[in-house]
C-alpha cells in the first residue's frame, strides 16, 4: 500500500489543558566489548581549523550559538470552528528562535516561524532565554507568505548569533540544528546538506515563498524557529517542517536559506511589511518528463504557465497560456518556485526581459512586474 508523505510544521501544538500527542521514552542497552581484544583507537589528527577532531568543533560552535538560542511559547486565540465560531479552548503553540542583532534597532530581534506565533498577542508570547531568563516581545512582525517572524525584545547586552550566506552553503555540508524539541530546550542535533532549493513542499496555502535547504539533522515538533548553523557559527537557515510519515524526525527536514532571511526581516523592521512583485499567472506545480517533450522541449526546465489573469501585467506583457518561461533577465528558471522567488523579490515598476517557449520556438518579451500588495488588497476588496 502506497503511504502518503506528510509536509509538516514544526510548531507544537497543544489545547490549553495538555499537549496533543504523547512522547515514549525508551532506555536503550548496550552490550560492553572485551577492551582488552580492540586496539586503541590513534590519535586525532589536527584540522585546518585548528581543532583536533570534529566532535571539538560541534562543541565549540555549540558554545558560540546556544546562548543565542531561545524557546518560544505563545498563546493564541481559539480555533474556528467549521461554524465559524472559536472552539472556547486557547491554543498553545510552542517552538524555538533565535537572536540575531539589527543595527539601528534597540533591543534584540529574535527570529522565528510565522506559524509559531501567528495570530498571539505579543503579551501571550514568552521568550525563554538560554540563561531563564523570560520576556515578553514588545513589537511582533510576521510574514506568512514567507513564515518568518521577528519579535523584538527591549533589552541590551544580549548575546546573539550571526547569519550567514547561505548562497555559500554546499550540499554534504556540516550543519548543527538547535531547538526545542518536545519542549526539551537547548538540544542540539548534527547531520548534513542533503540538498539546496527545495520549493516542491506543500506547506498551506499562505506559503509561497519556498527555497528550502534540505538537511538530515534530527528536528522534531517544537523546532521550528531553531537556527541550522555551519561550522563557523553562522547561522545558515531557519528550521521550519519536516516530511514525515510519523509526524516525527524521518531525516528529511527543511530550512529558510539566511539570505532569504536577511531581506524580509529587513524589510519587516523598516517597513512593517514586505514588498513583493508579481506578474498575474497561475503556474503548473511541476512539470512532467512527458509534459516537457510534448511542449517540444529536450529536458524539464522552465515554468509551465497553465493561465495569465486578465488585466495583469503578464496580459499586458504578452505572455499566453502553455508558455513556458526559460530566462529572466538572463537567469535560467528551474521550476515554477524559481520564477516565483525571483519575480517577488524585484521592486514594482521594474521591467524583466522574459525568454520564453511557445509553439516550439523561443520568443522574447518585455513585461513590467507588478506591485503584489496592491494586487492582494484589491482581491480582498471584490
Amino acid at each position: 500500500m502506497k503511504r502518503t508523505l506528510s509536509y509538516l510544521f514544526l510548531g507544537s501544538c497543544a489545547f490549553a489543558g495538555g499537549l496533543t500527542g504523547a512522547i515514549f521514552w525508551q532506555h536503550s542497552s548496550h552490550l560492553q566489548a572485551d577492551s582488552s581484544k580492540v586496539p586503541p583507537p590513534p590519535p586525532p589528527a589536527p584540522s585546518s581549523h585548528g581543532y583536533s577532531s570534529t566532535s571539538d568543533r560541534f562543541e565549540q560552535v555549540i558554545q558560540k550559538v546556544s546562548p543565542a538560542v531561545v524557546a518560544i511559547e505563545a498563546i493564541k486565540p481559539p480555533a474556528p470552528t467549521p461554524t465559524g465560531r472559536g472552539s472556547g479552548k486557547p491554543v498553545e503553540e510552542s517552538g524555538s528562535g533565535v537572536i540575531i542583532q539589527i543595527e539601528g534597532i534597540k533591543g534584540a530581534v529574535v527570529i522565528t516561524n510565522n506559524h509559531v506565533v501567528s495570530n498571539a498577542d505579543p503579551k501571550q508570547i514568552t521568550v525563554h532565554l538560554a540563561d531563564s531568563r523570560l520576556f515578553h516581545p514588545v513589537q511582533v512582525w510576521t510574514d506568512p507568505e514567507s513564515d518568518i517572524a521577528a519579535l523584538r525584545i527591549d533589552v541590551e547586552n544580549l548575546p546573539t548569533a550571526p547569519l550567514g550566506d547561505s548562497d555559500r552553503t554546499r550540499t554534504g555540508q556540516w550543519v548543527l540544528a538547535f531547538g526545542s524539541p518536545f519542549g526539551l530546550n537547548q538540544t542540539v542535533t548534527q547531520g548534513i546538506i542533503s540538498a539546496r532549493e527545495r520549493g516542491q513542499v506543500g506547506l498551506g496555502s499562505t506559503i509561497r515563498i519556498k527555497d528550502f535547504l534540505q538537511t538530515d539533522a534530527a528536528i522534531n515538533p517544537g523546532s521550528s524557529g531553531g537556527p541550522l548553523v555551519n561550522l563557523d557559527g553562522e547561522i545558515i537557515g531557519i528550521n521550519t517542517a519536516i516530511a514525515s510519515h510519523s509526524g516525527s524526525n524521518s531525516g528529511v527536514a527543511f530550512s529558510i536559506p539566511a539570505n532569504l532571511v536577511k531581506r524580509i526581516v529587513k524589510q519587516l523592521v523598516e517597513n512593517g511589511s514586505v514588498n513583493r512583485g508579481y506578474l498575474g499567472v497561475h503556474l503548473a506545480q511541476t512539470m512532467e518528463p512527458a509534459d516537457a517533450l510534448k511542449l517540444g522541449l529536450d529536458r524539464v526546465q522552465g515554468a509551465l504557465v497553465e493561465s495569465v489573469y486578465p488585466e495583469s501585467p503578464a496580459a499586458i506583457g504578452g505572455l499566453r497560456n502553455n508558455d513556458v518561461v526559460l530566462l529572466v533577465d538572463g537567469i535560467s528558471i528551474r521550476n515554477e518556485n524559481h520564477l516565483i522567488n525571483l519575480i517577488s523579490a524585484l521592486p514594482a515598476g521594474q521591467k524583466v526581459r522574459l525568454q520564453v517557449w511557445r509553439e516550439k520556438k523561443t520568443t522574447v518579451l518585455e513585461v513590467s512586474v507588478g506591485d503584489w500588495n496592491k494586487e492582494k488588497a484589491r482581491l480582498r476588496g471584490q
